[in-house]
């Protein structure tokens, strides 16, 4: 199986968080296929928000339908170790950590 580098990059940073390499190998993964999701149209997805509730999200990073909040200005999220996607029932640029991601749809 090959893996990006991006993704061994997360998965290394789940590890550390999690101290789990399994769960890190999984959630990586599934990092990977939200982007995918994201970039082709809207993906349905959960995560873990920090006050410990769930979050059921319908999010893209397709630049057409995000375009009016868009600045293109400012530093990645992954710098962060997180991933920005903007919530489309919401209308505005959110993000998640990548070990509180729990399903991708």
């Amino acid at each position: 199986m090959m893996v990006k580098n991006s993704t061994a990059a997360r998965m290394k940073v789940i590890a550390h968080r999690t101290g789990d390499i399994t769960i890190a190998a999984a959630k990586a993964m599934m990092i990977e296929l939200l982007k995918t999701k994201m970039s082709n149209g809207v993906a349905h997805f959960a995560f873990q928000k920090k006050d410990g509730s769930i979050r059921e999200a319908f999010g893209t990073i397709q630049s057409n339908i995000a375009s009016a909040k868009t600045n293109g200005y400012g530093i990645s999220r992954e710098c962060f170790n997180t991933t920005a996607f903007f919530d489309i029932e919401k209308g505005e640029w959110r993000s998640l950590r990548w070990e509180s991601l729990l399903w991708v749809a």
